[in-house]
């Protein structure tokens, strides 16, 4: 595991008891060429209309003051 995506998993660990207190969570499926985070929301994330909120609000900007180079975060949905 590369020191980004390292930063990223402990980025989405740090908000996960937040995530788990609403019956949600999320992963990273991957971080792309131009450093664009993806991750998939689990559970109660996937429909809660909070969680654009929680992606820029919490996880975005949690990864600004770790890892700057990280340019933003989308949801990717599930086919």
């Amino acid at each position: 595991m590369n020191e980004l995506t390292h930063k990223v998993n402990q980025a989405i660990k740090n908000l996960r008891p937040y995530l788990n207190s609403d019956g949600g969570d999320m992963e990273l499926v991957e971080i792309t060429n131009d450093n664009m985070v993806k991750v998939r929301l689990i559970g109660a994330c996937k429909s809660c209309s909070m969680s654009p909120m929680t992606l820029k609000a919490g996880l975005e900007d949690e990864l600004k003051k770790v890892a700057p180079e990280i340019k933003g975060v989308v949801s990717i949905e599930e086919n």
